[in-house]
Order: C-alpha cells, then structure tokens, then sequence
C-alpha cells in the first residue's frame, strides 16, 4: 500500500469518453472462436476503438489500470481517430469488413448495423451480465435497437438515475470581465454582450501584449455542432436534439435551423461579427489552434460545453490565472426564452460501446464491463483506491488531499496520473444515485463540487446568489419530460433517400451559417433565405417527416409494457 501512495499522482489517462452507440445485425450470434475460456481472470486483450479522442488514456499503467488487470486479468488496447474524423475509419472498417473486438461508435452505429458489423449482446447479458442488468434496470428495454429490430447492440454510457448538480454548458465569460462590469445581469445575449464589449473596451491586450477577442467559437470542425448550431436550441428555448426541432405537442419534426426564432439568434452572432467581438478565425480554425488561444487567456467569451474547452481552461488553472477561466450562464435570446438543457429525457439509450462480429471473445469481454458495472467497479472508475486516491471518514468517502488539490488544479495531469474518470466504458450509475453504504457512485455532487470550484468561481457565484452553476439554470421540473428521450439518438438508414438528403442539409448549413454570421448585417436576410431555400430544393421534407416518424415509434417502444 505504501507503494501506491507514492504513486498516487502517477496514474492514468482519461479514457472516458469512450461512448458509442453501436449497433449490428441482429443474425449475428457471439462466437468464442480462439478465445480463452469464458471464465477466469486469465491474461486477455481486447481492442476498442473509440469515436472520440482520448489524450490522456494511460494505456492501464496507472495504479486504477494496473488493478483492474490484475482483477480481471483483462488488457484493454484503445485506438482513436487519426485526425479526429472517426467517420471516415468506421468506413474503411466497413469497407474491408474487418473490425476491432469492440467499437464505440458514437453517431455511426447505424452505419454499423447496417453492415452487419455488430452482435446482439442480449444473449450475452442473460447469461454474464447481472450488474448490467442491475444498472439498467427498469430502462433494460430503452436498449433495444427499434421496433422492428429488437436486439441489443449498444451498452449506453449515460448515467442511469442521473441528477444534474452541475452544468458544464450554456455561455462563458471569464470571472476578470464579470468582476470589472460588478457582476452584471447575465441573461440574454444583450447582457452577455455587454460585458465582453466593456472589459475588451478598457482591456485591449492581455499583460503580455496579445489582443484579447470578444468570442471565439470552436466552428472549424465536427464541434461546429456544438458550438455554433446546437446553442441556437438553447438560446431560443427548445432542447437540443441533434439537428432536429421536435414539437412538443405534435411530435412532428423539422430541421432546427429552419425555426425562425433561430434565424435571429445568427443574425445576433452576425451582429458579435460585424461589431468586430467575434473571432474571425471561429469557422477555420483547427480544435487545437483553438484550445491555444484560451491557453493564452485572451479569448473573453466562449459558447460551448465544458468538456471541449477544459484541456484549455486547465492549463490557465495549472498557471494560476484563475480570473481567466470561465462562469457558465445559461443565456437566451431574451428573456422570453428559458434554457431547456436539463429538460428531461428520462433514460437514453445510444452513445455507449458495441461489441463486434470479429471478436474473439465476447464473453469475456461483457464478463469485464459487467465487473465495471459491479458496486466495486463503480467505486473504482469514480473514485479510485481506497487509501491512495480516498479514504473513508466516518463512514463517508473522501478524497485524499493531494488529488483533490490535482483534479481542481490540472485536470490534464489529474485524468492521466489517477484513471479516475478514465472507464467508463460500460454501464454505470448517474450522479446523485448512493450505493450500499449510503456514498454516491460519483463524485459529482454538490459538496464535492464546490470543494473543487476555485475562489474566482465562488467569488463569482456568490454575487449571482448561487452556489454551483447549475443553481443559474431552470430547475429540473420547470419542464415536462421528453417521451421520446432524445432525437440525437435516432439515426435514419444509411442507404435511404432520407440520409442522404440529410447529409446534403449538413453539407448546406455548414456553408450557409458561416456565410451569414460573417456577412454584411446588410447581406444577412438574404443569404439565409437563399439557405432555407436551398434546404428546401434539397428535399428536407422528406428527412423531417422520416424523424418525425421514428419519434412516434420511439414513443410508442418505450411506453410498452
């Protein structure tokens, strides 16, 4: 043990968002073909490969890692995008019919289904999975791929009970810029904007000479999605789901940019543009080039989630610029909207891991993220080892000193030297739900969060009257529960018309949006219309009645018995 605590701080990296949903034919049966034997903890490896970038994954060298394969005896090798398109390799595996053991397969599972290139892993649950079924529970049937196809091909990532105490999305401005303005009123873009233009106005450079920008949004990748057209949901007070606008009367579906509310939620960026806040680089520039420039602590203002900026964010931490990192708000339009991001959804199904046809044991590999499942497994993957990275305190687990000081001051160096967060590769328990003892899973919950806020968060949410971030957002029963969960978990068939016409959407807005953001405010209602029309010309009818249809199907799934 005294080994361990020596090297506490020298663990792993962050593997966890490992999250695909993936998705097979249901005719493909589990094999064993040069497996060991299903039971044991004799030495076996497994290869995944992840939609999503992982760079701190500590190749289990860390202590958390190296427990889990002397537990389990199991060796897990992680593959990630090259270049970060994982589309395009999920293609040229279907292309070559040749897989890795297991896929997390983000938004390409239907591609994968389609092929053929997934098991049902039902079979496989009945017989090895109890603490998955466990996890599950009463949402065991949300797992099934559709109506028509019952099979289970993904094992969901998302917490199963989940309570949101923290908000990690909505808009950001650094605590310098709300702190010189006396913490203001931050509800609408006018208000966000106000106080970017005052601090930039009196503080043109940084210290070190570098000219700070308004907002920067992160536009010139896949995170377009993220940060230019999903906000445009919450800023108009509807929910996110994907690039589809669901009425929540009717259930019918339209593409979300073809809302005129959103229409006016651009022309405001078009407006951040024209008054030279917005960064002109946001639609071209690369993740990277992006992250530098926070790293730098001249960008003001960002619209995005936290779990794409807090590489950056955690380099200004690790520096102690505190005041230079950011307080999330959930900003609308006016102030007739109200941000719907913890609307609920009840349990999803979708992102999460897939086991495929060519794995060549696929008992041994549910056997190990059953394990992840188990109460002990949930521990570890949250908390770590006991008496290295917590300790129990009066019945309570709390962590060490040391690695709380880590995780609230670099959390680069923390996911990478303590694993903790680093696998959630199977199922597992949302924030707020307790185990046997009567501890959280997670260590997201409202203590332990606060404990990790710096004195400029505190600082700042003090004078909003709150005391997470979370606390600024609609309470979680200020809106009805979505029956249908999510439309980003529904994907249309690879083949049809419909995706096909969809992707042309993508392709048009992704020229289009851009365009009219950078554009003269003169030129502004003429590029949108000619995209609406555009999107029109390109028969999106026809996608939004496809979606409008798998809604109502979804609907009618879940409510069954």
């Amino acid at each position: 043990m005294k080994r361990k605590k020596k090297t506490a701080l020298g663990l792993l990296a962050a593997a966890a968002l490992l999250v695909v949903t993936a998705c097979g034919s249901s005719n493909n049966a589990p094999s064993n073909e040069g497996g060991a034997e299903a039971t044991g903890t004799e030495p076996f490896t497994f290869k995944v490969f992840s939609g999503d970038v992982n760079n701190e994954w500590d190749h289990m060298e860390s202590d958390i890692g190296k427990y889990i394969k002397e537990k389990t005896g199991v060796t897990v090798e992680q593959e990630f995008p090259v270049g970060g398109n994982d589309g395009e390799q999920i293609s040229v595996m279907i292309a070559s019919d040749e897989y890795p053991d297991a896929i997390m397969a983000k938004g390409n599972v239907t591609k994968l289904v389609d092929a053929g290139a997934l098991i049902d892993l039902a079979p496989l649950i009945d017989k090895y999975g109890p603490n998955l079924k466990k996890v599950y529970g009463e949402y065991y049937n949300r797992l099934q791929y559709s109506k028509d196809d019952p099979a289970i091909y993904v094992l969901p990532h998302a917490g199963v009970g989940q309570t949101y105490f923290e908000s990690g999305g909505g808009f950001q401005i650094q605590h310098q810029a709300l702190e010189a303005a006396g913490y203001p009123e931050m509800k609408t873009v006018q208000d966000y904007e106000n106080a970017i233009k005052s601090f930039i106005e009196k503080n043109p450079t940084t210290e070190d000479g570098q000219k700070r920008i308004g907002l920067s949004l992160n536009g010139g990748e896949w995170q377009f999605l993220i940060s230019v057209t999903n906000p445009a949901f919450y800023a108009t007070g509807a929910p996110d789901n994907g690039e589809m606008y669901v009425d929540p009367n009717t259930y019918e579906t339209i593409m979300h940019y073809q809302r005129p509310e959103e229409q006016e939620y651009f022309r405001w960026l078009n407006h951040m543009n024209d008054i030279g806040l917005l960064d002109p680089e946001s639609f071209v520039q690369k993740y990277d080039q992006y992250k530098a420039k926070i790293a730098t602590g001249r960008v003001v203002g960002l619209i995005d989630q936290q779990w794409d900026y807090a590489q950056a964010e955690n380099t200004l931490k690790s520096e102690g610029k505190f005041d230079q990192t950011y307080a999330r708000f959930p900003i609308t339009l006016n102030e007739s909207y109200q941000d719907h991001s913890f609307q609920g959804t009840g349990y999803l199904g979708g992102y999460g891991i897939s086991i495929t046809k060519d794995a060549k044991n696929p008992e041994r590999i549910i056997q190990f993220l059953d394990y992840l499942a188990s109460d002990e497994g949930q521990v570890l993957v949250n908390w770590g080892i006991e008496g290295v990275h917590y300790d129990m305190v009066d019945g309570k687990r709390v962590m060490k000193p040391e690695v709380q000081k880590l995780k609230a001051t670099d959390g680069n160096t923390f996911k990478k030297t303590t694993g903790i967060g680093n696998y959630f590769l199977s199922a597992r328990y949302g924030d707020g739900v307790k185990d046997p003892s009567g501890n959280y899973y997670t260590t997201v919950f409202k203590d332990q969060i606060v404990a990790e806020y710096s004195d400029a968060d505190k600082k700042t949410l003090e004078a909003y009257g709150a005391t997470t971030y979370r606390d600024l957002w609609p309470a979680d029963d200020a809106f009805p529960e979505r029956p249908y969960g999510a439309l980003w978990t529904m994907s249309l068939e690879t083949a049809s018309e419909e995706n096909v016409i969809f992707q042309k959407a993508q392709d048009i807005a992704k020229k289009r949006i851009p365009e009219a953001i950078l554009a003269d405010p003169s030129e502004f209602d003429a590029i949108w219309d000619t995209f609406q029309k555009e999107l029109v010309e390109a028969g999106v009818d026809k996608v939004n009645k496809a979606y409008t249809q798998k809604v109502k199907e979804r609907i009618e799934l879940w409510s069954a018995k």
